[in-house]
């Protein structure tokens, strides 16, 4: 089983930050790119930021020269930073994995699949 765990949420106030973070554990052979979606209840799911396996990341328009994408050394925990945020950013956020698993006799590998976190909620107002 892969999991993905999420937490930073919360409440901010407009031109404030907060850090989201998301840790994959699980028996994965290979982790691709992870990245950050966010849900606007009666909206279309939007990717916010991606970031790849060889470190290349990949921006919103509505989110670049605000927020930050990154990962560890370890490359099992995905960050995001939000600067000055807006009203429009409120959405649950929701953390992404695309991974290869092992194969299921224990040599070689299988997928890749898309695994995603429970959702965060980030809150912007005055």
């Amino acid at each position: 089983q892969v999991q993905l765990v999420e937490s930073g949420g919360g409440l901010a106030q407009i031109g404030g930050s907060l850090r989201l973070s998301c840790k994959v554990s699980g028996d994965i052979f290979e982790l691709n790119a992870m990245g950050w979606f966010r849900q606007v209840p009666g909206e279309e799911q939007e990717l916010a930021a991606i970031i790849t396996s060889n470190g290349q990341e990949i921006y919103a328009d509505s989110v670049k020269g605000r927020f930050t994408i990154s990962r560890d050394s370890g490359e099992t925990t995905v960050y995001l930073q939000m600067n000055d945020l807006k009203p429009a950013d409120t959405a649950v956020y929701l953390c992404n994995a695309n991974a290869f698993l092992r194969g299921a006799s224990g040599t070689g590998r299988r997928g890749p699949y898309d695994y995603w976190g429970q959702g965060t909620q980030v809150t912007v107002s005055s």
